[in-house]
């Protein structure tokens, strides 16, 4: 992060940091001169103006003239109203000679002498008037040490400014770069590892949090997906071999079955397997968000469809609570869904299986129960997972693949809808599919 300087986070924070604080601090410095000036002439004008006041009062009248000599370094002079200067100090003699200050009504500023000095006036008797000027180097002193005093204290209040942001920044950040080296650090095969939390309890530690989040969601889908990739190889192995093994069988020894048992053999294994691909290649179109065909379409017909089906088989289904509903979805992959529901109750029911269809305010209610042995608690979330099994002798000699509760879940959550499991009426699992409705 150094190494890219003022291009980096730190750099541009600082810069404007820096630039911000120091258009401050000039406005600031060129404000707090103006007024310091200002204030600083104000008070020598009313000084001046109130050491005229006395002046006036010692020299009006007569004798005047004469009590001017008297004043020691000032520049005093009485000025008539012809304008010539009749009486002034020793000090206005020797620095104007017989020149006349300026009359004005305002003070004034004038060069006197290679001096700036401030003149005032006062009217006396007789229409003459007193003129003073006053020193201005004071107050030039003044504003030159307070032009210094700014002039050093801006600089290193800048520094201080610039060096300060760029500390507290690069220690803001320094989690961020454990964070970057991390995350360089993690692949494909790597992805258990985690990025440093720090203990501040801020943005960059919520960050490191939402990251670590992000790796475990990432670490689950590849676990999975491997997992995936296992068992589908292994279930697609599975009738690879019987078809092979039964065909070698019959090459090295045909004696012992027939054309007929081989091509059964062929055909049963060969209608699993493309079982298994149809289920896998719709699973991917679920997964990449593939639209369907959406229509209206009448969601207890779908049930009473799998009841007569399964009453057919044998099964003493229960339908009663079937009640008309109406949604819009994809009539091919919903009713999947419900024969998949279907399919699963009476693979694992005893004898008797319940189909209800119930619709709400806002939602339409399938419910498929049996009366097997249940789900536990633990495992209602895993049996949604692909090639899952809870009794894996016996959903292989049923035929079933282990993936179709994972497609009825995935057409469940296409539909913007739900799917989950708990204990039926008698014990067994009720699986319960909430689809929202649509006007």
């Amino acid at each position: 992060m150094a190494d890219r300087g003022w291009r980096s986070v730190r750099g541009r924070t600082t810069l404007g940091a820096t630039v911000v604080v120091a258009v401050a601090l000039l406005i600031g410095a060129f404000t707090f001169y103006g007024v310091l000036s200002s204030s600083i002439h104000g008070s020598t004008e009313r000084a001046a103006e109130q050491r005229l006041e006395v002046l006036a009062e010692r020299l009006d009248g007569p004798g005047g003239g004469d009590a001017i000599n008297a004043i020691d370094d000032e520049i005093v002079q009485i000025i008539g109203p012809d304008g010539s200067v009749r009486a002034a100090s020793e000090e206005a003699r020797e620095a104007l000679g017989s020149n006349a200050l300026p009359l004005s009504d305002d003070p004034r500023t004038l060069i006197v002498d290679e001096e700036q000095m401030l003149v005032v006036s006062e009217g006396l008797d007789d229409d003459q008037t007193l003129v003073a000027a006053v020193s201005m180097d004071d107050d030039a002193e003044t504003l030159a040490t307070v032009s210094i005093l700014l002039a050093i204290a801006v600089p290193l209040l800048l520094l201080l400014v610039a060096v300060t942001t760029w500390l507290v920044v690069g220690r803001a950040l320094r989690p961020v770069e454990r964070i970057r080296e991390r995350v360089d650090d993690i692949t494909a095969d790597r992805l258990h590892q985690r990025v440093p939390v720090p203990d501040t309890a801020d943005e960059i530690a919520a960050l490191a949090i939402t990251m670590n989040g992000m790796l475990d969601r990432l670490d689950a889908a590849a676990t999975a997906q491997r997992r995936f990739v296992s068992d589908a190889s292994h279930e697609l192995r599975s009738p690879l071999a019987t078809i092979r093994q039964h065909a070698e069988l019959a090459q090295a020894h045909p004696e012992v079955t027939s054309i007929d048992e081989l091509a059964e053999v062929v055909s049963e294994e060969g209608l699993r397997l493309q079982g298994i691909v149809e289920s896998l290649l719709l699973l991917a179109r679920l997964d990449e968000g593939a639209g369907t065909h959406d229509e209206a379409m009448d969601l207890d017909d779908v049930a009473l469809g799998e009841v007569r089906r399964l009453r057919a088989a044998g099964l003493e289904v229960d339908g009663s609570g079937i009640h008309a509903a109406r949604v819009h979805g994809d009539p091919r992959l919903l009713g999947q869904l419900v024969r998949n529901l279907a399919d699963n109750a009476a693979r694992h029911s005893r004898g008797r299986v319940a189909i209800g269809v119930t619709p709400s305010d806002r939602y339409v209610f399938v419910t498929v129960e049996d009366d097997g042995s249940g789900v536990p608690a633990e495992e209602r979330e895993r049996i949604f997972e692909r090639f899952v099994r809870l009794d894996e002798a016996r959903s292989r000699d049923a035929g079933g693949s282990g993936l179709g509760l994972a497609i009825a879940r995935g057409i469940a959550a296409s539909a913007h809808g739900s799917l989950t499991v708990d204990d039926s009426r008698w014990g067994g699992a009720r699986f319960v599919l909430a689809l929202p409705l649509r006007d």
